[in-house]
């Protein structure tokens, strides 16, 4: 009980880091991938927790689904082009809005999750456009073009980012010369500030925003460092080399008490860098090779880091303090993690989907089922909503019960 009830703690402390918003966006509070649900089952049935509905329409993508206004918000590509799709608490469609030609070479499919704030939804191609959509009346209310319009250079697998909205502030990774990182005003599409950072492309990363006593600092990857700026005045504080050997950094990182741990694939590992009071620099702590996760995030609560590796393929609990690896474990394969209440939730690059203790001592699977529906990889990040998981598939959302 003393450990979920500090589990609670941390997520109300979570929603506090950001000056909480109305925005419900990609993995959650602060990208978090931590969630609360009441009653959570303490094991699935045996041939996995029930289905309660499924989707098969959405087309090609690996984009997770957002829930605003009592609906839920997902987008795919279909014939080419983007499309968020809007159905009801039952997996039933309301609409559907097109916003723009996908990425459809290597990997084709959406990439970015839709944030939603009240009735306007921020929608991002892989091909750089960027759109405000009035859900009402399905219009866009502005748009703007990464390549065209913002001196952007678009990446190997297309702009990935999920857009990062605070107050009136909409924040983006164009990857120019010039307009490196921005802040829009979410209303008008109008630039509030162009930092240049390095001048490197944008690297997949949807930005964390941390409250700081002395300032609102935004942190994301770009090619080869991570940036600290001022997202008050767009002013570049600090960059920490981070590369890897592809320039593909998705995870977004983790902050805890002053800490900062960036992680990505490929043998680059993970490091924890130490923010100076009013966050104008860093120095680093530690670094863990093994935990290189490329794509599916990880999560922190307890004094530990619960993810998965690359290279190893294992999945790892690290002490937050001290950067030591408690466990590493191939009993499932890498992938995804979430987690709910005191569970660590994993959704693997095989299709495993599980339920674990989350605990230092070891990797305790309590519930398993293989995701058979659906098609492409196994790569979108699963959200708990109202006591459902989903799991988008390829083609296919899928809503499991998983509490009582």
């Amino acid at each position: 009980m003393k450990r979920l009830t500090s589990f609670a703690i941390l997520f109300v402390c979570l929603s506090l880091i950001t000056n909480a918003q109305d925005a419900t966006k990609w993995r959650g509070i602060n990208s978090s991938g931590i969630y609360m649900v009441d009653k959570l089952l303490p094991q699935w049935p045996t041939d996995g927790p029930q289905i309660i509905w499924t989707f098969d329409k959405l087309g090609q993508g690996f984009s997770s689904p957002a829930f605003a206004n009592n609906k839920i918000y997902v987008n795919g590509m279909v014939n080419g082009q983007a499309v968020l799709f809007v159905l009801d608490q039952n997996g039933k469609e309301l609409q559907q809005f097109q916003y723009g030609k996908e990425f459809d070479t290597s990997y084709p499919g959406t990439r970015s999750t839709p944030t939603i704030v009240g009735d306007l939804a921020y929608l991002l191609t892989g091909n750089g456009k960027l759109t405000c959509l009035d859900l009402k009346s399905g219009k866009p209310v502005w748009e703007k073009d990464f390549l065209t319009q913002m001196d952007g250079i678009n990446i190997t697998w297309g702009y990935t980012e999920s857009i990062l909205v605070s107050g009136e502030k909409l924040f983006c990774t164009p990857g120019g010369k010039t307009n490196n990182v921005m802040a829009l005003n979410r209303m008008t599409g109008e630039t509030i500030w162009n930092c240049t950072g390095l001048g490197e492309l944008s690297a997949y990363c949807t930005p964390l925003l941390i409250q700081l006593p002395a300032r609102q600092l935004l942190v994301t990857h770009t090619a080869s460092h991570v940036l600290g700026i001022d997202a008050t005045t767009g002013k570049m504080l600090w960059n920490f080399a981070h590369p890897n050997e592809w320039a593909v950094h998705p995870n977004t990182p983790i902050y805890h008490d002053g800490g900062l741990f960036v992680f990505s694939g490929w043998g680059q590992g993970g490091e924890k860098l130490k923010l100076s009071a009013d966050g104008s620099s860093v120095t680093k702590e530690w670094e863990i090779k093994s935990l290189d996760n490329r794509q599916g995030g990880a999560v922190f609560f307890d004094g530990f880091i619960y993810g998965s590796g690359d290279n190893g393929r294992s999945w790892q609990c690290i002490d937050w303090k001290t950067g030591e690896q408690k466990y590493s474990s191939t009993e499932v394969g890498k992938g995804v993690a979430i987690a709910a209440n005191k569970k660590l939730i994993g959704y693997s690059e095989k299709g495993e989907l599980f339920m674990a203790d989350a605990n230092p001592s070891g990797l305790k699977i309590m519930s398993k089922t293989k995701v058979a529906l659906g098609s492409e990889q196994h790569w979108a990040h699963p959200v708990i909503h109202n006591g459902i998981l989903y799991v988008r598939h390829g083609n296919v959302l899928i809503a499991y019960k998983i509490s009582e």
